[in-house]
């Protein structure tokens, strides 16, 4: 996937990840950024084409497909945590985490893939997380929600090479956006995970693994859960 001369569209670029991606590739000579946000109003990043979208919403979602009809690079980046408990938290605001997460990547792929497919194929990378792989109390619903989309990626990969779109997923940890303000731990810089991910699409890449933290993560699959799972 050539990031050069590409027509890309960023969900979620009114801030954190998603601008840096919006920026990003603009300066990789992509010849079109549409950015994208619930508020599109949001959005003050000079040189792109400020779309309205919100992905959980079907018509928006359509409407964002017809509006860019010339995308040969999606880029699935807008998200949502509650940071409740799944037995005690308020369930629509879990739905809520699982309806953007997962349900969101997927009504824009369902909507761009016929998109890609007439403009010679393209990409579509999907952000996802190193909860995609990992359990930590009081993050339930983004984890399951991410564990979806890590496995929706893997189908939509399967799926879309039919038309020839290359599909990549970037995994990560903790990062230094308005979604982690309040924990102080030690986070990437966004700018580096929006550089790793886009050298991965133009690598080719099915998984580009942004961190230690997160590719512990994905080691620690293959080890007995008992070993991995933080319950007393």
């Amino acid at each position: 996937m050539d990031i050069t001369g590409s027509v890309a569209l960023v969900t979620g670029a009114n801030r954190g990840i998603g601008r840096h991606f919006a920026a990003q590739l603009l300066e990789r000579g992509a010849t079109k950024v549409y950015a994208t946000a619930r508020d599109a109003s949001s959005i003050d990043l000079p040189g792109v084409e400020v779309l309205q979208l919100d992905v959980t919403d079907p018509a928006s979602v359509a409407a964002a497909a017809e509006a860019a009809s010339d995308a040969t690079l999606v880029v699935n980046n807008a998200g949502y945590t509650s940071g409740g408990s799944l037995l005690t938290g308020d369930l629509d605001v879990i739905r809520r985490e699982m309806e953007t997460n997962h349900f969101g990547i997927l009504s824009m792929a369902r909507a761009f893939a016929p998109v890609l497919a007439r403009n010679g194929g393209g990409g579509m990378l999907n952000v996802l997380s190193a909860l995609s792989w990992a359990t930590a109390n009081g993050a339930g619903g983004y984890a399951t929600s991410k564990a979806a989309a890590w496995s929706l990626t893997n189908h939509l990969r399967v799926e879309l090479a039919e038309q020839g779109t290359q599909v990549t997923g970037v995994y990560l940890a903790a990062t230094d956006t308005d979604m982690m303000a309040g924990w102080d731990i030690p986070k990437n810089d966004p700018a580096d995970v929006a550089r790793a991910a886009l050298d991965g699409v133009q690598a080719g890449e099915f998984e580009v693994i942004a961190d230690a933290d997160t590719a512990g993560a994905k080691a620690a699959l293959a080890l007995d859960p008992k070993q991995t799972t933080p319950v007393a």
